[in-house]
């Protein structure tokens, strides 16, 4: 089975967040499921660069919603990619979606709106020798390719959307309409209109044979009001073709038996040589190297990801005898509350704005626990990343958060099935009594231990979640066979 997947982004060539570590692992994952897929990605510099001369010119689009183009084949890191060429579109340095202010390029709509035509034409067979038997779009950025699909003359194809965090909708103002090229009926509500705007995510729901979204439970939150961001009453209307699967992550290159990044290599079997990783983390971050627990956070510094709550229980880690260490870049309020933090509290508290791919694999392999005390996680990856590097996740039980973390409530240590510690709700006081719990727990060497262990064992690959999308494309293509 042939699958082109539309997305903005994919690791190892482009990323911000989570979106490109799905986007990167699960093609590879379904190769074992005879599954060929191909990705269509923007050409950013960094794209452009890193195929170089490897790429094979496919075809031109002399005028994709107005501007020039050419779509390009290229091998890397194990991918099939097709990038779109367009350099008026994606010949800009630094982060794909905004400024250097921070704010969202005035053309985003134009940029994503050309690369889900350009997705829709190679639906329809613009390619000689290859044609997708399925399209699969991620997120706003990708969402208008069934919708280009559902009003393009040419035979219906299937596909499916990917919601990989509801709160970024793409919704544009409604004078852009006719630059989409859309038929005029498409400005309805069964199409793209979105409360008097163009709602791309919106579209593609409508539009899109199937819903996948990245964990069960935050399948059944956006058929919410509390979750939903406005889109509970579609998402409800369709429940029945929608998919909640967790997502997983490319244990090749989070493992820390062969990890080159990390300090020390280690294993389930031989975590005592963590430890020259929890020194090296100490002295990166200027922290005290005692045996007091070292507490990370590798996330955006956001309010969902509950870090304005974090802000205020920096005190209370440290009062307890822990040690917290950050890597994060968001508001600048919160990036200076922690910096603020490591001032207040020296030796006990460690802060670096920005991220650092390589650092991030540093903390996990070196902090005893990680903190994840999201208001929302569609799926979340670092509690997966903590689960394989014996750095036991402390989190929200929203979303993915619940639907990965075993609790380490009275019954699941008993059964030595405990992998993390869950609190809620959200707030301060739930965060810090289950912050308090964790030194508790970590106190006990041998429970620790024993969760450090049931973590690592825990199957955090990509293989069970790819059979759920290779069940779907095979459900979706014999509708249509």
């Amino acid at each position: 089975m042939k699958v082109l997947s539309v997305t903005s982004e994919i690791y190892p060539l482009i990323k911000t967040g989570g979106l490109a570590d799905v986007a990167g692992a699960l093609p590879l994952a379904l190769h074992g499921f005879g599954v060929q897929t191909r990705s269509l990605i923007p050409g950013y510099p960094a794209v452009m660069k890193a195929i170089g001369d490897k790429a094979e010119k496919l075809m031109d689009f002399p005028d994709i919603l107005g501007e020039t183009g050419s779509l390009l084949y290229a091998r890397h890191a194990g991918l099939e990619l097709l990038v779109l060429d367009a350099p008026a579109y994606f010949n800009r340095f630094g982060n794909p979606y905004n400024s250097s202010t921070g704010e969202g390029y005035s053309d985003n709509w134009r940029r994503f709106g050309a690369l889900a035509k350009a997705a829709a034409d190679i639906a329809a067979g613009a390619l000689p020798d290859w044609e997708p038997d399925i399209v699969h779009a991620h997120d706003w950025q990708a969402a208008m390719t069934p919708v280009y699909m559902r009003y393009a003359e040419a035979p219906e194809k299937p596909s499916i959307i990917t919601i990989h965090n509801i709160a970024f909708q793409g919704q544009f103002d409604p004078a852009i309409f006719p630059a989409l090229r859309l038929p005029a009926h498409a400005m309805a509500v069964d199409g793209v209109e979105y409360y008097g705007t163009v709602g791309y995510l919106k579209g593609g729901l409508q539009a899109a044979w199937a819903v996948t979204t990245v964990s069960p439970t935050y399948a059944d939150e956006i058929q919410t009001p509390q979750y939903g961001m406005g889109m509970e009453g579609l998402i409800s209307a369709r429940s029945e073709t929608v998919h909640g699967i967790v997502n997983g992550i490319d244990t090749d290159v989070w493992d820390p038996e062969t990890d080159d990044s990390i300090a020390r290599r280690y294993s389930c079997a031989k975590l005592r040589q963590r430890a020259q990783n929890r020194e090296t983390l100490s002295e990166r971050f200027g922290l005290d190297n005692d045996d007091s627990p070292i507490f990370c956070v590798v996330s955006r510094l956001t309010w969902q990801k509950g870090m304005d709550l974090l802000a205020e229980t920096v005190g209370d880690i440290v009062a307890m005898g822990g040690k917290l260490a950050v890597l994060g870049t968001g508001d600048h309020h919160l990036e200076h509350a922690f910096e603020r933090a490591v001032r207040l509290y020296p030796g006990r508290v460690g802060t670096i704005i920005g991220y650092d791919e390589t650092l991030s694999h540093t903390l996990q392999a070196g902090s005893d626990a990680i903190l994840i005390p999201s208001r929302f996680e569609p799926c979340g990856l670092t509690q997966l990343y903590g689960l394989r590097y014996g750095c036991v996740p402390v989190v929200a039980r929203t979303g993915g958060l619940a639907d990965t973390i075993i609790d380490a409530n009275p019954a699941a240590l008993k059964a030595k099935a405990a992998t993390g510690i869950q609190f809620s709700p959200v707030e301060r006081t739930s965060l810090v009594q289950a912050i308090r719990r964790t030194v508790r727990l970590y106190k006990d060497k041998k429970v620790w231990l024993q969760m450090q262990k049931q973590g690592m064992k825990t199957d955090v690959s990509w293989d069970a979640s790819a059979e759920r999308y290779a069940e779907i494309y095979s459900k979706l293509y014999n509708m249509v066979h």
